[in-house]
């Protein structure tokens, strides 16, 4: 089931953009017209997508898509009719996947949400990557302060303290991070 959220101050806007969105196979089409409004629901409904006016009462579409991208890994176009040089820069800073401006052509709906869905797909699979390789960081710190442990206090090789911490890893069934921060903790 395909939901979107789509906020913009004009109801005639909002109804034609609704009936595109459901001819294009959106399960269900939830509106509101102020960007205030539009973080609540969406906070509230988790939709797959956004689309938001950049202009809007109570709060502008910018501050209720960096509202939603600090809660929500969705992605957001804007449909506006404001496309200067400032607010193209606020929207990239905003982590904005596409811009649609007024008056909408029906044409560039679909390829829109198509490369939204798939730049928010990257984005997160890049976020994940980046945070395996952080934690692979930290593991080879954390091994090679032990190894540097076994090689002062055992008087090995570099190359045999780490058959050391592989073998013991293995022997115990642990992992060599486990090994090596048991080691740093009997040095402490």
């Amino acid at each position: 089931m395909r939901t979107v959220l789509i906020c913009d101050d004009e109801p005639v806007i909002r109804m034609s953009l609704k009936n595109k969105l459901m001819e294009l196979g959106f399960d269900e089409v939830m509106e509101c017209g102020d960007g205030e409004t539009a973080v609540k629901l969406a906070l509230d409904r988790l939709p797959d997508i956004a689309i938001l006016d950049i202009a809007m009462p109570r709060m502008d579409g910018i501050t209720a898509a960096s509202a939603l991208k600090k809660k929500l890994k969705i992605p957001i176009i804007f449909l506006t009719a404001a496309f200067d040089p400032e607010t193209v820069r606020r929207a990239r800073e905003a982590g904005i996947a596409a811009f649609l401006t007024k008056p909408l052509r029906e044409q560039d709906l679909w390829p829109a949400i198509e490369l939204a869905f798939a730049h928010a797909d990257e984005v997160e699979a890049l976020k994940e990557e980046v945070e395996d390789l952080k934690e692979s960081i930290e593991n080879r710190k954390i091994i090679e302060k032990a190894k540097g442990v076994l090689m002062r206090t055992q008087g090995l090789s570099e190359p045999e303290a780490f058959r050391k911490l592989q073998k013991l890893a293995m022997d115990k069934r642990k992992s060599m991070r486990q090994i090596a921060e048991a080691i740093l903790l009997t040095e402490s």
